[in-house]
């Protein structure tokens, strides 16, 4: 079962459609300048004869960077930013995006390749294991008006602007009068201070220790929102949804 598919770079600046490369677990691929030592050849005077080696392994690939002088960079193009970086001479670096692009700088080009992992393996059942089910790690309700004020919160880097400032609370109060004709600006922030707790940024009310103050709150839950997927782009409905649809 093929588990890695490569999409070259075009070869014309017309060209309707790239030819795609699979690979098994196991199977190579080497990319590079020279016709004879690649089973990719790239035509591009800046880029090395041969520049570098991908592997397929089951749900995820490796890169090993054959160039002595250039950094490749690997970007995730759904990440917002999220992208690992392969130093020259670099062996067997693990890639976990499902879709990715390599980028080589080439004599002031860059030249990227597409790489695309979507096979997904999971657990069958539960081995059998007696006892009670594992709490999850973040309880989220989506129906929610505290996870419609964290969608908008997160709004701005999920739909690309992996830099964007986070939301003021007023800013959220504006987006959410649609679906929410009620927000203010304390309804929000009350919304905020409650996933602060909700999210164990701060200590409950069952507690006696107040904790640290939290500065830069908002950017806290934003932080861990999108480090643990707590929001998704398809989350983002939430913000448009008639009044009525959210619950009070």
């Amino acid at each position: 079962m093929y588990s890695i598919i490569v999409v070259p770079p075009p070869t014309t600046e017309d060209e309707p459609n790239r030819r795609q490369i699979r690979l098994a677990p196991g199977e190579r691929l080497t990319f590079g300048r020279s016709a004879h030592d690649n089973d990719l050849h790239i035509t591009h005077d800046g880029v090395s004869r041969r520049a570098g080696e991908i592997t397929a392994h089951g749900a995820f690939w490796i890169l090993s960077n054959l160039s002595r002088e250039q950094t490749y960079v690997v970007e995730n193009p759904e990440g917002a930013g999220e992208h690992v970086k392969v130093a020259p001479g670099r062996l067997d670096a693990p890639i976990p995006f499902e879709f990715s692009r390599i980028v080589l700088p080439a004599a002031g080009d860059l030249l990227t390749l597409q790489v695309w992992a979507p096979r997904h393996d999971y657990l069958s059942g539960t081995g059998g294991l007696d006892g009670s089910t594992t709490a999850p790690a973040f309880s989220l309700d989506r129906s929610k008006r505290y996870f419609a004020v964290l969608a908008a919160l997160c709004e701005p880097r999920l739909r690309g602007t992996p830099h964007a400032p986070v939301p003021t609370v007023d800013q959220v109060a504006d987006r959410l009068r649609a679906a929410w004709p009620a927000a203010s600006r304390t309804s929000v922030q009350w919304n905020i201070d409650y996933l602060a707790v909700k999210l164990r940024l701060k200590p409950g009310p069952e507690s006696a220790d107040p904790g640290p103050r939290l500065n830069g709150k908002k950017e806290s839950l934003v932080s861990l929102a999108l480090r643990f997927d707590l929001v998704r782009e398809d989350d983002l409905a939430v913000l448009a949804a008639p009044p009525g649809r959210v619950a009070r």
